[in-house]
């Protein structure tokens, strides 16, 4: 998702000299008389302002400090997370402090861990939105997951008037040709139907499941395969061949990567890095652009694929029929998983079955592989991740993950380095984390970077959670529920569970109103 940073933040009264240019499909570009080229070309409809005496960065949302404004985008960008061991939501001077310090390593700036002109101004450069997880021990690409076929279709559904249709299509077939040109992948595009990677503009707050913000910061946004979408911010000034305005080309082989299943990337001058490099006239992929993404599909003049990447799989083998378990009884057995999945619909497992749980009470029980095929039954957790939209299931030392009913290349995996048999699993907005849960222990997994497995006490996190829960989930109220035998506990923000818990999952969850 590429956005503005906030290199100098909104106000525009603290500069005397601004330049108003006024250009064709009456949008106006507004930026600083002495900006450079390259800033200015991607300051559309932005007054910056900064007064180095100061030190303060004003906006609508109010003034603060350069220090605030770098531990804002330390958070957003994720190498702060919040302090979910304890109350505040401050953090340590020394976790700002390494923060800082990662990051000035991940940008090749001296590695000072303080926050000085060059730093600041490095995270004041127009950017792309998706956070930073970047692997500390490798600066490899980062790859978020593939496409099952090579053969793609995509579909143009509508056009920015800032430029001529046909200036868009070559635009995005440009895009596209960056990467089919060295892989095996190829694209077609199709007027009618439904195209596997779906391209169109949007207004803030009109038709876009998640919404763009007007003007500047969010530039265009993308999903993570198999789900296909590409969104571009309508509020943008868009542009080809100019250093004025936002380059659509660019921007579009930045987006498409993203579908792809590219990451970030830690190399400054490629495509996937994290800030934006403006307007290139003789643009090429860097060889880490190309690297990641023949990692994924091979390359261009590859005859026998070999899968690259280097992943324990499990070996591809016919499922034995999954045996017969009796129909479960919402209102009285005890759950397997539960879990937002697809739809944003709240899942139960039990045996070999699953329903959806309303506000009405629970739906139609079915059978778990008429909805994940090549899923088994007896689950040991689930949880459906916010971040990355997928799905994961955990059953004996198997992982497996699904983008929304569809199974993921390369899955089942094999569970190496936490333990066999979880309880529980859910995922916490607040650090972007996978906890998962045995016995009386817990442990953060980071799907989209190396995690340092540690086991911890559930108890030293949750205040009077039990042990050796059943299931767990983080609910569309933001709120973490456990559930354990035929009760169930809800903590609040402070990770506490709240006054008058346990209470009944049949009463509250199945809304049975009759049973034992």
């Amino acid at each position: 998702m590429l956005e503005k940073g906030k290199p100098l933040q909104t106000a525009g009264k603290k500069l005397n000299s601004v330049v108003k240019v006024k250009l064709s499909k009456k949008k106006m570009l507004i930026f600083p008389l002495l900006a450079t080229l390259s800033l200015s070309a991607y300051a559309a409809t932005v007054e910056y302002t900064y007064s180095s005496k100061e030190g303060t960065h004003s906006s609508e949302e109010g003034t603060y400090s350069p220090e605030e404004e770098a531990s804002e985008y330390l958070h957003k960008y994720g190498y702060l997370q919040k302090p979910l061991e304890s109350d505040s939501e401050d953090f340590s001077p020394e976790e700002v402090q390494e923060a800082i310090r990662v990051f000035q390593q991940s940008f090749n700036l001296p590695e000072t861990g303080s926050l000085d002109k060059d730093t600041l101004e490095k995270m004041r450069e127009p950017r792309c939105g998706l956070e930073d997880p970047f692997n500390q021990k490798t600066l490899r690409y980062l790859l978020l997951g593939r496409w099952r076929k090579k053969n793609l279709s995509y579909r143009i559904y509508n056009y920015t008037p800032d430029m001529e249709p046909d200036e868009v299509i070559t635009a995005i077939r440009t895009a596209f040709k960056y990467w089919s040109d060295v892989t095996q992948l190829s694209f077609k595009e199709i007027n009618h139907g439904r195209a596997d990677i779906r391209i169109s503009f949007h207004k803030r707050g009109v038709s876009c499941t998640r919404a763009f913000d007007g003007p500047g910061k969010v530039l265009a946004h993308a999903d993570i395969p198999e789900l296909g979408t590409v969104h571009f911010d309508e509020d943008e000034y868009w542009t080809e061949g100019s250093y004025l305005g936002v380059n659509l080309r660019i921007i579009a082989a930045h987006e498409l990567g993203h579908a792809l299943g590219l990451g970030h990337s830690r190399f400054s001058a490629a495509l996937m890095a994290p800030v934006y490099g403006g307007y290139k006239p003789n643009f090429r992929l860097h060889d880490d652009d190309i690297k990641g993404i023949q990692a994924l599909y091979g390359k261009k003049d590859q005859i026998n694929e070999v899968d690259p990447i280097k992943e324990t799989e499990v070996p591809a083998v016919v499922p034995a029929p999954t045996p017969t378990s009796p129909m479960p009884d919402p209102c009285s057995d005890n759950l397997d998983a539960i879990t937002l999945g697809p739809f944003g619909k709240t899942y139960a497992f039990k045996g070999n079955y699953v329903w959806t749980i309303t506000d009405f009470g629970t739906g139609p029980l079915m059978k778990i592989q008429s909805l994940w095929k090549g899923l088994p039954g007896n689950l040991d957790a689930a949880v459906h991740s916010q971040r990355t939209k997928r799905t994961y299931f955990f059953k004996g030392d198997k992982l497996w993950r699904y983008t929304d009913f569809k199974l993921n290349y390369g899955y089942p995996k094999l569970l190496t380095r936490v333990p066999a048999n979880l309880n529980a699993a859910l995922y916490w907005d607040g650090n972007k984390k996978i906890f998962l849960f045995k016995g009386d222990n817990y442990w953060q997994w980071d799907e989209l970077a190396w995690s340092n497995l540690t086991s911890k006490k559930i108890s030293s996190l949750f205040t009077g959670v039990p042990s050796h829960v059943d299931a767990a989930v983080t609910w569309k109220n933001s709120k973490i529920y456990f559930f354990k035998g035929d009760n169930y506990w809800r903590v609040n923000k402070q990770l506490r569970v709240e006054k008058g818990y346990p209470l009944s999952i049949a009463e509250r969850w199945m809304q049975c109103q009759h049973f034992d």
